[in-house]
């Protein structure tokens, strides 16, 4: 009897951002009312905050969750959403007299270069009930991030990116800045590499950020690089 191939570990590093998304089993609502919303973002906000880990933007579709983090320690993602999952199932099945799974199998999340596809995940997350034909804009959506980046409304979840602050050096600035940079369509090639490395929990950046992380974990964080080895120069 052949066993099973161990999972590989999740490519985790702390400081490094992550674009988390989790969805419902068999692709199900996962939220309801209101007040499921609400519910997840509080035990969200006070797991992270428990936890030291930083979200940067976030959207609850009805059927699966996307987030975008910082950890400080490694491991944490995996931590905060082992226990968000439990709690907030937990929370379902006591509301609506249910039992069993809520979520599809494991989270999925890739690490994210903040030089080159951090802003574009921030973009890419807050569209997203724009491209399901949800809403007209971002901000008529009420359970994304996007009122606090694009329009400053007061978030006790949320704590910006360092790329995110250099935007403008006042909070007004900063706004309009993001609210132009979401104005900009993302390329199909910017969707096609979000969606992607996400699905396939690849590194998602420039060859020199996939190398670097290859270098601190010794392995493979992206796709087999193509071509023929080079051969090497005698000396």
């Amino acid at each position: 009897m052949v066993s099973a191939m161990a999972r590989q570990p999740r490519i985790d590093l702390p400081d490094i951002p992550q674009h988390i998304v989790q969805r419902g089993n068999d692709r199900q609502p996962c939220f309801f009312t209101e007040q499921d919303y609400q519910r997840y973002l509080m035990d969200l906000r006070e797991i992270c905050s428990r936890e030291g880990c930083q979200i940067h933007a976030y959207v609850l579709m009805t059927n699966h969750v996307h987030l975008l983090a910082t950890p400080s320690l490694p491991g944490q993602i995996a931590r905060i959403m082992q226990s968000l999952g439990r709690r907030y199932v937990r929370y379902i099945n006591d509301q609506y007299r249910r039992s069993g799974t809520l979520w599809e199998g494991r989270y999925k999340s890739c690490l994210v270069d903040s030089d080159s596809y951090l802003l574009r995940c921030y973009r890419y997350i807050e569209l997203n009930p724009v491209r399901a034909c949800m809403v007209a804009t971002p901000a008529e959506y009420r359970w994304s991030s996007y009122r606090s980046n694009a329009e400053g409304t007061q978030s006790i979840l949320l704590r910006p990116h360092a790329n995110y602050l250099a935007l403008g050096v006042s909070q007004e600035e900063r706004c309009a800045a993001y609210r132009a940079l979401v104005a900009e369509a993302l390329s199909e090639d910017d969707l096609e590499a979000i969606r992607g490395h996400v699905q396939r929990q690849h590194a998602l950046g420039t060859h020199r950020f996939r190398d670097a992380i290859e270098a601190q974990l010794a392995r493979r964080v992206g796709p087999a690089k193509m071509g023929r080895p080079r051969k090497e120069s005698c000396s």
